[in-house]
């Protein structure tokens, strides 16, 4: 007999855990305020987790769809497909009075709550559960907090990561058990208030060719000074292959996500952020590679890889682990 049908965990569950919850995950163009939905997948499941239906879609997101290598949808293929607007009825059905329950669910709830307000109404979802919140809740023993990483613990077999509809399947499986080990032990659930976010925007209406717009002219930035890095610098990254702890990240010219942000992102995954590029940058992040700065130059001359913001945010979501000769960084949770 599994934890699942433990007779002693169906008589004790808690009263006050939630009448049912939709499992989320969508796939994007960027992770900045006018970045938009390309692909959204919701599971729905009963109070014990059960899957009742699920349901997916591509949006259209009327502008260039972003890191194609990566959620592998091009403007053809997203050419034909609804625009938010046209399935917010539908989204709204499949979440309608459940928790929203994601993968660092902030990051998905700030992308829905902003494509809702930009179709002038709001999602039915009162409530938020993030499952990286209730993983360390539950002091589930994971090296990081992967969807990857979760998914393996819990025995679930990943088939093609990145794709909203079976990103969202893992992440339901995964999601059935943490909920029965919480209500076994007691644990009371992370959930956070489901607030309509304010500040979005419509973005250019020309394609931005997988650039980011810059929200705000080049300004002068004070230094600051950050967190060592504890991982060893394991070379340059490939555009085939994930990022890896370690690897040191430059940054050139203007983001659409505040330049701080970002840099205490790549920490908290484990990256060294460097002021410079040398010979040892791993990678340069910018989005305007054509600009005659002194670290575009820089890379040119020594050979290093670039991405674009765009890029560089997705590529932060599976950063891969260092090997075990020291402690991994803090994984970004909800809030």
């Amino acid at each position: 007999m599994t934890m699942l049908d433990d007779p002693a965990t169906s008589a004790m569950w808690p009263a006050a855990y939630p009448e049912g919850y939709a499992v989320v995950d969508v796939e994007t163009t960027g992770l900045a305020r006018d970045d938009r939905i390309v692909s959204a997948a919701v599971y729905r499941l009963d109070a014990r987790g059960d899957v009742e239906d699920h349901w997916y879609t591509l949006v259209n997101p009327e502008r260039d769809p972003g890191p194609v290598w990566i959620h592998g949808l091009t403007t053809d293929v997203l050419a034909g497909a609804p625009v938010f607007s046209q399935i917010a009825h539908e989204f709204s059905e499949r979440l309608a009075d459940r928790v929203l329950v994601a993968h660092n669910a902030f990051f998905d709830w700030s992308m829905i709550s902003r494509e809702y307000a930009r179709a002038r109404t709001t999602a039915p979802t009162r409530q938020r559960l993030c499952t990286i919140a209730l993983a360390k809740e539950l002091r589930l023993p994971l090296p990081n907090h992967k969807l990857a990483t979760l998914a393996e613990h819990f025995g679930v077999a990943q088939r093609h990561a990145h794709h909203a509809l079976d990103d969202a399947r893992v992440l339901a499986e995964a999601f059935r058990p943490s909920l029965h080990a919480a209500a076994r032990d007691g644990v009371r659930l992370p959930l956070l208030e489901c607030r309509p976010l304010t500040e979005w925007s419509d973005g250019p209406a020309s394609p931005l060719i997988g650039r980011q717009q810059p929200r705000r002219p080049a300004t002068w930035r004070p230094s600051r000074r950050l967190p060592a890095c504890p991982y060893p610098n394991p070379g340059r990254y490939e555009s085939d292959k994930p990022l890896a702890q370690g690897m040191r990240v430059a940054f050139s010219g203007d983001t659409s996500v505040d330049r701080e942000l970002l840099e205490d992102r790549a920490v908290e995954a484990g990256l060294h952020v460097a002021s410079s590029v040398s010979r040892k940058t791993s990678l340069l992040v910018t989005n305007d590679p054509a600009a005659a700065t002194s670290k575009t130059l820089k890379a040119a001359e020594y050979g290093t890889p670039v991405v674009d913001e765009a890029a560089f945010t997705h590529l932060l979501r599976d950063v891969t682990p260092a090997p075990a000769s020291g402690p991994p960084a803090a994984a970004p949770s909800d809030g």
